[in-house]
């Protein structure tokens, strides 16, 4: 999944929102990211609605728009700004209206949001310009938030993965096996610079820091069915990616056919200052 610690994203000494060939691949396949991609806590977007002062949502990186149809369910009007077009064309015919831009580079044309989400997208933008651009759309009071489904992988798996990953790109600079320290210590590390940024702007106020810890069970073919989905993996040639996907799979038979993954929803919110400029 397209965030720090998970199959497919950059380490952390590499800063993601430059990896743009990266942060724009995942709409090779935007079916099957929308289709294995997992949706968010249902606690998560009870808490970001009730927070926020309104019902008008900008989804940063939409990507297929998950997130923005569980927000959409839960009452909220939503736009949604993604950087690939593939992805928003998806995103559109499954109802959520969304614009073709980088949210860095994205013309508001005058309108704001009570609230600004986004979902396992932060990391992919320029963390000081984005939060001074969601400080502008922002209506006063308005809230920020940005999340990721964070998880650790069962070791077998990890290693089978890291083992296939090296052989397949021996020259590659991501060493998947750092995975191995907990997911939730290379988050905070993440989400401690993307905060930084907000306060840079002088437009928000405390952040505050939200966990939700839930599990998920997977087959070894559902599993399998979205490791292509993985950033590192999109653009992967068949001859390459099959071999890892035998690999993984045969560690998944070793666990009995499939296993239950932990997961932790990190997120951070801060609410926009009423004195902060607005446009």
């Amino acid at each position: 999944m397209p965030t720090i610690s998970s199959p497919g994203s950059p380490s952390p000494e590499i800063e993601p929102h430059k990896e743009r060939a990266m942060a724009e691949s995942f709409g090779i396949d935007a079916e099957r990211y929308d289709r294995t991609r997992l949706r968010y806590p249902a606690a998560l977007v009870e808490r970001i609605v009730a927070a926020a002062p309104g019902p008008d949502v900008l989804d940063i990186g939409s990507g297929t728009g998950i997130a923005a149809r569980q927000f959409t369910e839960a009452g909220c009007r939503v736009l949604g700004v993604e950087p690939d077009a593939r992805m928003a064309e998806f995103a559109r015919r499954a109802g959520i209206q969304t614009e073709v831009a980088t949210f860095e580079d994205w013309d508001p044309v005058g309108r704001d949001f009570d609230a600004a989400i986004a979902a396992t997208a932060w990391h992919w933008i320029d963390p000081i310009a984005a939060a001074a651009k969601a400080a502008r759309v922002l209506r006063s009071g308005g809230l920020l938030t940005a999340f990721w489904n964070v998880f650790q992988m069962p070791p077998v798996v990890l290693d089978a993965f890291a083992a296939s990953y090296r052989q397949a790109v021996p020259d590659s600079p991501i060493d998947l096996r750092a995975m191995a320290a907990p997911a939730a210590d290379t988050y905070d590390t993440m989400i401690g610079k993307a905060t930084g940024g907000i306060g840079r702007t002088g437009a928000f106020g405390e952040v505050e820091h939200w966990r939700f810890e839930w599990e998920w069970h997977y087959t070894k073919e559902t599993w399998l069915d979205q490791m292509p989905t993985s950033g590192i993996l999109t653009r992967l040639p068949p001859d390459r990616l099959t071999p890892m996907l035998d690999s993984v799979g045969a560690a998944i038979d070793r666990l009995g056919g499939g296993f239950t993954m932990p997961y932790l929803t990190m997120a951070f919110a801060c609410r926009r200052n009423d004195a902060a400029p607005t446009g």
